[in-house]
């Protein structure tokens, strides 16, 4: 554990993962490097086990975050705000876990599918069971928000100067807009397209009467 403790310190602090050498790790640990290979056969092992423990840390931060909440989507929405908060706030550790080019098999990829993917297509499956998106395989809705996370948490990573408000004001819109998406899609139901949902959406804002509603055409 000291080893991966001293590995993941040398991603956060240095930012970039070539810092995370064999002999960088040693002597942080303060021992030599044959040692470390006791443990790890190569740096590459030794990472994809840095980054097995981040998923493994960020399952925990998610299932907290969903535990604080009794209503079923605010648990998904916060799980979701979790996930982007984690991921910026160790943006290097998030980059190597997320985007690197890695076969399946790895440690990482076990850990994902038993722990954070699990857990949160569990909160997706209550959803469904409640009548907020369609029944069905959760992996689909899963793979979707998590694309929407992704996306969010990588551009405040990579471009942190753009207008995205303050407190992460940007992921909160995207995960409400992909949540809603999502339940709006199935309450339509069939084949929807841009037509379809656009019609949807000015006739429900037709029914509510308001002054400002635009007509509908076709």
């Amino acid at each position: 554990m000291e080893i991966l403790t001293a590995a993941t310190d040398l991603l956060l602090e240095s930012g970039d993962e070539s810092a995370v050498s064999i002999r960088a790790v040693a002597n942080r640990v303060g021992v030599t490097p044959p040692s470390i290979y006791i443990h790890f056969a190569d740096k590459d092992t030794l990472i994809d086990e840095v980054v097995a423990h981040y998923f493994t840390r960020l399952d925990e931060v998610m299932r907290k975050a969903g535990a604080e909440h009794d209503n079923t989507w605010e648990a998904a929405h916060a799980q979701g705000m979790a996930y982007v908060r984690f991921a910026v706030e160790n943006a290097e550790l998030y980059r190597v876990a997320t985007m690197k080019v890695c076969a399946e098999g790895t440690d990482a990829d076990e850990v994902l599918s038993d722990s954070a993917f699990v857990h949160f297509a569990e909160t997706i499956e209550r959803l469904m069971d409640e009548g907020f998106v369609d029944k069905g395989d959760p992996t689909p809705v899963v793979m979707e928000l998590w694309t929407a996370a992704h996306g969010v948490a990588t551009l405040m990573i990579a471009k942190p100067y753009l207008p995205m408000g303050e407190n992460y004001e940007l992921a909160e819109r995207v995960l409400t807009s992909v949540c809603l998406g999502r339940a709006i899609k199935d309450v339509i139901g069939g084949d929807v397209g841009p037509h379809e949902i656009r019609k949807f959406v000015l006739e429900q804002r037709a029914g509510l009467g308001s002054e400002s509603t635009p007509p509908i055409r076709g």
